[in-house]
């Protein structure tokens, strides 16, 4: 006399073994939750405490980390059923938390060819939002002045390149010059 079907015990088996591996990852992340960290090798902000530059490296990390988990909860949309525009309602967010982020390097960054890169990233990556809304039929907010210049910016040091304007930034020189220093 058979109690159970194979097909029984397989479908049990499978579920415990799914509700058991759930449980331990739940464990796992509870134990330590850096090695969720969004970034593999990195270390959260804390751990940078000991360094000579913490209150700049934290204030940047402070405002990356704020850039990106913006970017990442703005990025999770409920689907809509038209790919195209759940594509850009992703999109948006994403290319935004570029802006972000390329916009802390300006307020705290000292590489002057980073600088520059970052620069041109606000620029860029503007327009291709611009470009992805219209391509759907969104109507684009109003137009504003390219925020490329960092509220606080250090002090340019001698033989440095000149800030970008958001007109000059696609030129066709703009890279060249950034990638033969």
């Amino acid at each position: 006399m058979v109690l159970f079907s194979r097909s029984f015990v397989r479908k049990r088996a499978i579920s415990i073994a799914t509700t058991s591996l759930v449980a331990a990852t739940s464990f796992a992340l509870a134990e330590d939750s850096t090695r969720a960290y969004h970034v593999r090798g990195t270390r959260p902000i804390q751990y940078v405490a000991d360094r000579p530059d913490y209150s700049i490296e934290q204030s940047f990390l402070s405002e990356n980390d704020a850039a990106m988990n913006k970017m990442m909860a703005d990025m999770t949309i409920k689907p809509t059923g038209d790919v195209d525009r759940d594509f850009v309602a992703m999109m948006v967010p994403h290319h935004q938390g570029a802006i972000d982020m390329a916009r802390a390097e300006l307020k705290y960054g000292r590489n002057e060819q980073l600088r520059r890169i970052s620069q041109e990233i606000i620029v860029t990556q503007q327009q291709e939002i611009a470009a992805m809304r219209l391509a759907v039929g969104d109507s684009l907010p109003p137009s504003a002045a390219s925020p490329t210049q960092p509220e606080i910016a250090p002090a340019p040091r001698p033989g440095a390149m000149p800030p970008v304007r958001s007109d000059d930034a696609m030129s066709p020189g703009s890279i060249v010059q950034v990638q033969s220093k």
